[in-house]
């Protein structure tokens, strides 16, 4: 089917992370991409629930609206998706009769059916939502849809969590060098002072940061900056 390849491709491209990309990319490219490439959809949401947020992307502000109401509601399908860890489909919301409150919402946001997709990452739940102005859209798209979503969410999402990891790993290392050269400008300082050694330099420092309750490179920071600003330049080596 041409539509599920121009999916796949859409789906596939998310997981090509660079500098720029986040999260709430990932989500909201998901959504406009099931609203191009699934036959019938007018519409797509996704949620990312962690334990410690809940990121929402919707490709409409309408569908927004529709998922605050669900939650206010606590039910509907993606309700149902997220308890059960099932696929919930809905060919259409005005005969279904399992949330009629939900219903009455959906069909005033001009929603007649709905596919809903939960897919487990990680430690992380990535509830996806397919909307049809029409019902029964999904009849013949849902069994294609679902394994596709799954595959390439997957993968999208771990692929921009690995790349955060690697980000922070490098922030944490310039961090250290930083902290590492401060430090040795400071000891500079302490040893031009008193000609004591570098090892002598440091344990001072050491003995300082403990009785104060600060870091060393704290304390090497202010040191250096206070030199600075009485000698009008950079610390001794």
């Amino acid at each position: 089917m041409e539509t599920t390849s121009i999916l796949a491709r859409d789906l596939a491209a998310l997981g090509r992370v660079t500098e720029g990309t986040s999260l709430e990319s990932v989500l909201r490219g998901i959504t406009e991409a099931v609203a191009r490439g699934v036959p019938g959809c007018a519409g797509g949401t996704a949620e990312l629930w962690t334990e410690e947020r809940v990121l929402l992307a919707a490709s409409h502000s309408e569908l927004t609206s529709l998922i605050d109401r669900e939650r206010d509601l606590r039910e509907g399908p993606s309700r149902e998706a997220l308890s059960s860890g099932r696929p919930v489909a809905v060919p259409d919301v005005i005969r279904d009769p399992r949330w009629p409150r939900y219903a009455a919402t959906a069909v005033r946001h001009g929603v007649r059916s709905v596919l809903v997709v939960p897919i487990e990452v990680d430690t992380a739940v990535v509830i996806i939502g397919l909307y049809g102005v029409r019902p029964g859209v999904f009849a013949a798209s849902g069994d294609a849809v679902t394994p596709l979503l799954r595959e390439q969410v997957t993968v999208a999402l771990a692929n921009i969590w690995e790349f955060d990891d690697v980000l922070t790993g490098a922030a944490q290392m310039q961090e250290a060098l930083a902290g590492r050269s401060v430090i040795d400008q400071a000891k500079g300082i302490i040893m031009s002072k008193s000609g004591c050694s570098a090892e002598e330099a440091f344990e001072e420092l050491r003995r300082v940061s403990q009785h104060h309750q600060v870091k060393v490179a704290d304390l090497a920071k202010l040191l250096v900056t206070e030199h600075q600003q009485k000698h009008g330049g950079a610390a001794p080596a």
